[in-house]
């Protein structure tokens, strides 16, 4: 979400001697998948019980195998990934999709009213409008009942939002962490303002994770999912979530804990963050995390090898689409080996310039056959991919350089058929409300549009 664009590209200038020159560049994808295992006996699986034996882990993956046509993305593909990440692939994980704003909310306010003991709530954008309003005023009340709640916020992201409505928060026993103040004196830690944090987790007594792209706002909630706007309503955010349950929480409370303490947030040792777990689920589970540093960047890593990989489908759904070299390429030759590479991206925009570098790639993806929709009813906000019906991933990752470049995101990795499943569904209710791009009416276009995305496409670093 980026209702804080303009002032966020001002700062963007201002503070280009804060970069940190280590973080220029993401790293050569192609090099990693040649450096990785080129043989995979097993992955390494993570339960509730520790780490399974080579011939249990393989066997789990014969049986998904088994389960789906065939397909590199379950064996060399994690190869590539385990040797990027320490972050295991887990077992035994309930994973429930919310394929909207108004579901999310549900099951956070649900997950929040059911807390005994812990509640930690990390958002780029927190507004105070009546959503933001109903979030705090839980947090208050489960505060008051005993449950230790700490937040996390951007401060580039939440710049809209009053210091009064984090003052309340604080007066009211809840800890309050602002990610990398605006004004440098207030960093406790190096400032760079360029390294956001666009990470959306809340987790529940260390037992239940909601992640994906969704803010709090209301504009997740201002209509029911499909419907087109009327009259003076605002357009609708269309975005998706998911609530874990299972070994995968402790790995998003990590991200959690990771961060708070880079950000000198007040000591959180007594609070139990990783309660003896169990399995909740069967579905196969990895998180991932990126931060700034050219090794770091493991969800930019993951989805240009899955698109390597892909053998059959690739359908992705993508908020802000203004890839990178690797990306296109990696899109162009799978729909070259005869891949069905389909991406949806918005027809409306909080930010033309985005939408104009995003229109400039079309060209050379529709010549490859990548076949692109635009989503005309809402404000697609998500950030989601399913590969093969078998390999799929939500999470806050954009394809733009901030994100993929400089900022904090998380992405959690799902090797299941029933949920591929769930997220065909998904991918094809979105293309009901979309429009395809044909490629013989997309090159009549006039000149001066094509100009101008070419212009903008020239900053592309910086949007």
């Amino acid at each position: 979400m980026k209702n804080a664009k303009p002032l966020l590209l001002i700062f963007l200038f201002l503070s280009f001697l804060s970069l940190d020159k280590g973080c220029a560049n993401l790293p050569n994808v192609s090099q990693i998948i040649d450096e990785a295992p080129t043989s995979q006996n097993h992955p390494q699986i993570l339960s509730s019980k520790g780490l399974l034996s080579p011939s249990q882990s393989k066997a789990i993956i014969e049986r998904l195998k088994r389960s789906v046509n065939p397909t590199d993305i379950l064996e060399r593909h994690t190869a590539v990934v385990e040797s990027v990440t320490d972050s295991p692939l887990t077992k035994g994980n309930k994973v429930t999709l919310l394929a909207d704003g108004q579901a999310a909310y549900a099951a956070m306010f649900s997950a929040m009213e059911k807390a005994k003991d812990l509640i930690n709530l990390e958002t780029f954008i927190i507004e105070d409008d009546d959503i933001g309003r109903r979030f705090a005023d839980l947090l208050l009340k489960k505060k008051a009942e005993g449950v230790q709640v700490n937040l996390i916020y951007d401060s580039v992201g939440s710049i809209k939002t009053p210091a009064s409505f984090f003052q309340r928060l604080s007066d009211g026993g809840i800890q309050v962490v602002g990610f990398n103040p605006i004004n440098p004196l207030e960093a406790k830690g190096q400032w760079a303002l360029t390294h956001r944090d666009h990470r959306k987790i809340l987790i529940i007594d260390g037992t239940i994770a909601i992640i994906g792209g969704i803010n709090i706002s209301e504009v997740y909630s201002s209509r029911p999912f499909g419907r087109k706007k009327t009259g003076n309503t605002p357009i609708h955010w269309r975005d998706t979530d998911i609530q874990v349950e299972g070994p995968a929480v402790a790995e998003f409370q990590k991200l959690f804990l990771d961060t708070w303490l880079k950000q000198k947030g007040p000591d959180l040792s007594s609070q139990n963050h990783f309660p003896e777990m169990k399995a909740e689920g069967n579905t196969l589970v990895r998180v991932v995390g990126s931060t700034p540093g050219e090794d770091n960047r493991i969800p930019f890593i993951i989805y240009v090898s899955a698109i390597t990989f892909a053998e059959h489908s690739i359908h992705i759904t993508n908020s802000y689409f203004i890839p990178d070299d690797q990306i296109v390429k990696a899109l162009v030759d799978a729909a070259g080996r005869g891949v069905d590479v389909k991406i949806i991206l918005p027809g409306i925009s909080d930010s033309k310039l985005a939408l104009y570098a995003q229109r400039d790639h079309y060209s050379e993806l529709l010549q490859a056959g990548v076949k692109i929709y635009e989503h005309s009813t809402s404000m697609l906000h998500a950030k989601t991919a399913v590969v093969d019906k078998v390999w799929a991933t939500v999470g806050s990752t954009n394809m733009d350089f901030l994100s993929l470049l400089n900022n904090d995101e998380v992405n959690a990795v799902i090797l299941s058929k029933e949920f591929a499943v769930e997220m065909e569904k998904m991918f094809a209710r979105d293309l009901a409300d979309s429009r395809q791009i044909h490629r013989d009416d997309w090159e009549k276009r006039p000149l001066p549009p094509r100009v101008r995305e070419w212009f903008v496409n020239l900053f592309i670093q910086w949007l």
